[in-house]
């Protein structure tokens, strides 16, 4: 049985830093691997969208506007966990945030940037 298992959310003061980590378990090499992999966030009210993602050869990485330059996803194939770690964290941050890994999606996990 296929889980993604997310730890790292939290509050923080504006300007701080979180890293988010996403496990895969009980999911074989061979799917993990080649995946696309993402995170996504769904603040109160608004629609899910997409924050980051990073290809399955882990050499395309792609984020939304909003988090250029402050957030950066990667992936360690040997531990079949992906991360984002988040600096400069803003206000508009505060979601719960949820990874992806080929068709599973983890739990989510709150992230809450106070002023």
């Amino acid at each position: 049985q296929v889980r993604l298992v997310e730890s790292g959310g939290g509050s923080v003061q504006a300007g701080g830093s979180l890293r988010l980590s996403c496990r895969a378990s009980g999911m074989i090499t061979s799917v993990f691997n080649p995946a696309n992999k993402a995170w996504y966030r769904q603040a109160p009210g608004k629609e899910r969208e997409l924050v980051a993602s990073i290809s399955g050869s882990g050499t395309t990485n792609q984020y939304a506007d909003s988090v250029k330059g402050r957030f950066q996803i990667s992936r360690d194939n040997s531990r079949k966990t992906i991360y984002l770690q988040m600096d400069s964290l803003k206000p508009e941050d505060t979601a719960v945030y949820y990874c992806q890994i080929s068709s599973y999606w983890g739990q989510g996990t709150q992230v809450t940037v106070s002023t």
